[in-house]
């Protein structure tokens, strides 16, 4: 019997899927036309394809959907906090050796911080 895999488990999101959680993170609860409605104009994805990348969240344990009339509604299973917790653990695991004071260091020499951020 297969077992869908726990949010914990799985990979980092794609940038399409991660594009289409960072919709759902922001209004809750969409229905794949919400998605196609809040994209920017010269986004250009096929009603299909929003479909089935929600649906591949939904296997993935990242989002939950609903049967709303003839379609679903889908929302978040993963706070974005989660994921950027789950992103920053990939990141140090993968990257930096599992050395979070390498990634520390690559931050603050990548991106300057004012006085007021560093506080």
């Amino acid at each position: 019997m297969s077992r869908s895999p726990s949010v914990e488990e799985s990979r980092p999101l794609t940038p399409v899927e991660l594009e289409l959680m960072q919709l759902v993170w922001k209004q809750g609860e969409v229905s794949v036309a919400d998605v196609l409605a809040a994209l920017p104009p010269e986004r250009k994805l096929a009603y299909t394809s929003v479909s089935t990348v929600l649906r591949i969240l939904e296997q993935k344990g990242v989002v939950h959907s609903r049967k709303e009339g003839r379609g679903h509604l889908y929302s978040a299973r993963l706070s974005r906090e989660a994921y950027e917790a789950q992103s920053v653990r990939h990141l140090v695991a993968t990257v930096f050796d599992g050395t979070a004071s390498s990634l520390v260091a690559r931050l603050v020499e990548a991106v300057p911080l004012s006085a007021e951020e560093v506080e």
